[in-house]
């Protein structure tokens, strides 16, 4: 058999820090209503420079760092996002650029707020099957993008974000041990971007507020996340062969403390193995889960042997988990100069790799029009 095993992990969050209280000059709202109604005090915010794919670009560089993987050793990049740079080309084609991944494939994969764990079940079942060796997954959004600033039910919940774990092919038992998908569509209302063929972007619609905005049904998300938290987890446990119990950490999507607590009670799980850091990074949709397992990673909550589970849901409705048994520590990650030095070397090829590849894509596109000019001469001189 072949498993699949997370081997990099790397994230990363823009610098600038905004606080309940500079939001309160925005909308009518408060540290002390915020927080006692979602759990976040601050959220990270995207500047100019940052967009889904370079915020993307920079956690997979981690990631890849991590595992100490050669970028053109990729074989494909999934980028999961609801906010991508452009309708087309996909982001994960600019990342899998970024990177200098040479000889990867790339594509997005839109599930909303389950977006990463759909694309952890999407990259385990390539290596299973046996089609390819590494696969980066990243879960990257730029929300506050999608914001209606002048919306406080929305606007206070979201912030942007990137992370990104390497899967890697493996002999060795572990890594993704059971996956479970699942979509609502019938609730596709309850939470939405209208922006698309059906609702085309133009002036009529940015008129009154009506533009492509974040809207949600609070109370019909709550109840959703709860139920399906509860029923996801009992499933993918049965089926990975483990007790709830011996679930070492759960992982959700960072969405709101509250839902987090209604879970814990439904499961009988003690809430301390539910693991949130909602209150400084908000809910940062497809990336929620792969930026809060690092930050796990880093408090020491997360050991080798330990069953993970991530579990997503969002829009669509959709929702998802993962169950994984952890096969590394940071510990275990840190490299020799010797390793270290060879892989900065690759990240620093990456970029002249990339560029060689576009001079090379010119002088054949120039070479092509040189011969054809040279078929029309030699076609109007008679030869």
């Amino acid at each position: 058999m072949r498993y699949a095993h997370i081997t990099g992990w790397g994230a990363y969050t823009p610098p600038r820090i905004v606080t309940n209280e500079e939001l309160s000059h925005l909308v009518e709202t408060s540290d002390e209503w915020i927080v006692e109604r979602t759990g976040i005090k601050t959220r990270h915010i995207a500047d100019a420079e940052d967009h889904t794919s370079t915020m993307a670009i920079k956690a997979g560089r981690e990631a890849l760092k991590v595992a100490n993987l050669d970028p053109a050793k990729l074989d494909l990049v999934i980028c999961a996002t609801s906010t991508p740079d452009y309708l087309m080309p996909n982001t994960a084609s600019l990342v899998q650029d970024g990177l200098g991944a040479s000889h990867a494939g790339a594509f997005d994969l839109n599930a909303a707020c389950s977006g990463f764990v759909y694309g952890l079940t999407v990259g385990a079942a390539m290596l299973k099957s046996g089609l390819y060796k590494n696969v980066l997954v990243i879960g990257s959004e730029a929300m506050s993008r999608v914001m209606d600033w002048t919306d406080r039910t929305t606007c206070v919940l979201f912030g942007d974000g990137a992370g990104a774990v390497v899967l890697e092919a493996s002999d060795e038992p572990g890594g993704v041990m059971s996956c479970r998908l699942g979509s609502d569509g019938s609730s596709a209302d309850v939470l939405k971007v209208a922006l698309g063929t059906r609702v085309p972007l133009n002036p009529l619609n940015m008129v009154n507020g009506n533009g492509p905005y974040m809207k949600m049904s609070g109370n019909e998300v709550f109840r959703f996340a709860t139920k399906t938290m509860n029923q996801v987890t009992r499933q993918v446990a049965a089926e990975a062969g483990i007790a709830v119990d011996d679930i070492d950490l759960i992982i959700p999507h960072q969405a709101n403390q509250r839902i987090l607590a209604t879970a814990a009670k439904q499961l009988n799980y003690p809430i301390d193995r539910i693991y949130s850091n909602l209150e400084r990074v908000g809910n940062t949709s497809a990336a929620s889960i792969p930026i809060a397992m690092i930050d796990a990673l880093k408090e020491g909550r997360l050991h080798a042997g330990d069953h993970l589970l991530m579990i997503g849901f969002g829009g669509g409705l959709t929702w998802g988990a993962c169950l994984v048994q952890w096969s590394y520590s940071p510990e275990d990650r840190r490299w020799s100069s010797y390793k270290r030095t060879r892989q900065a070397m690759r990240m620093a090829l990456a970029g002249p790799r990339r560029w060689a590849g576009r001079i090379e894509r010119g002088l054949d596109f120039w070479e092509l029009r040189r011969r054809r000019a040279e078929r029309k001469r030699t076609k109007k001189s008679g030869g």
